[in-house]
């Protein structure tokens, strides 16, 4: 019974192989994990003296990484991220097309590779950077320099593969023959042909609108259509006095603040017809359709019987 499920996830896995952004996500989620836990720690040591933690840091990381490895790798065949995206780690050097689990070499490899290596890099540097004496401490540290330049290398050979391939996301599964893969099998999401049909429509739609709504000047729409709205009235009338005229401002509708004229016999706020103006400079008014020939501080005398009858 087990050999069954363990050929239908092979199976599936061939027709359904884990995803690059899948396999990436789990060395995200590891990688966040981590930092969570790293946080928990620093902030437990807050109240002690500074510099207290960052003397014992390599080895308190690689302890941090063994426990994990403890109750993942050892126990599960997957990190964190892995068990999170329903993926595990599959034994990739054995011939046969059934599951096969990480032997203990593997599993052993794996922690001195992914925290050994860490703990290595990380104490090496303190140890160089703290004793700079001695011709043997100075070839060394050359030795190691070149050492960690090829290995950053080869990261990056085997991420670009990776890429190509989908296999092995990091240098140490490409060593040991481990390979991600799920631990249930994945169902095939089935998409009709309308809803793509209309989700791309949509999106061509859409992106159109955003191309073409920056190039529509709204602020003289705006004035079209509050001028088709409110016609003028009484052109050819008796004209109004002075204080009516200048009782609000044709814009935002209120006592015009520094009142200002563009060259018609209607008044506007400075800051309102300033604004509109800077934003379109073939503004026009909204009552009369002029445009803006001087701009022009507004000079008049109003009685005070006439505003105490506004």
């Amino acid at each position: 019974m087990t050999g069954e499920v363990a050929a239908t996830e092979n199976n599936m896995e061939e027709i359904n192989p884990v995803l690059r952004i899948s396999q990436l996500d789990a060395i995200e989620l590891n990688k966040a994990l981590e930092q969570l836990i790293w946080s928990q720690i620093n902030s437990c040591f807050q109240g002690f003296k500074p510099g207290v933690l960052t003397r014992y840091e390599p080895e308190i990381k690689a302890f941090l990484g063994l426990f994990l490895w403890r109750y993942t790798i050892l126990n599960k065949n997957a990190t964190v991220g892995q068990a999170i995206l329903n993926m595990q780690y599959r034994n990739n050097l054995s011939e046969t097309k059934k599951y096969r689990p990480l032997n203990k070499q593997q599993k052993v490899w794996f922690a001195l590779f992914s925290t050994g290596g860490k703990w290595l890099e990380e104490r090496s540097y303190n140890l160089f950077s703290n004793h700079p004496f001695g011709a043997s401490f100075q070839k060394t540290k050359k030795v190691l320099s070149i050492l960690s330049g090829f290995l950053k290398l080869g990261v990056l050979l085997n991420f670009l593969i990776f890429l190509q391939h989908g296999k092995y996301a990091m240098l140490t599964e490409r060593f040991l023959g481990i390979r991600s893969v799920f631990t249930k099998p994945q169902d095939v999401r089935q998409v009709g042909f309308e809803y793509m049909n209309r989700e791309i429509l949509w999106h061509g739609f859409a992106e159109f609108l955003i191309f073409l709504l920056p190039l529509i000047n709204t602020q003289k729409l705006k004035s079209k259509l509050f001028s088709w709205c409110k016609p003028v009235k009484g052109h050819g009338h008796i004209e109004p006095s002075l204080a009516v005229i200048c009782k609000e401002c044709c814009l935002c509708g209120e006592w015009p603040a520094m009142p200002h004229t563009i060259g018609c016999s209607h008044v506007f706020c400075y800051y309102c017809i300033k604004s509109n103006y800077m934003a379109d400079i073939y503004f026009t008014c909204p009552k009369c359709n002029s445009q803006v020939h001087n701009l022009q501080p507004l000079e008049f005398k109003i009685e005070i019987s006439e505003v105490h009858t506004l």
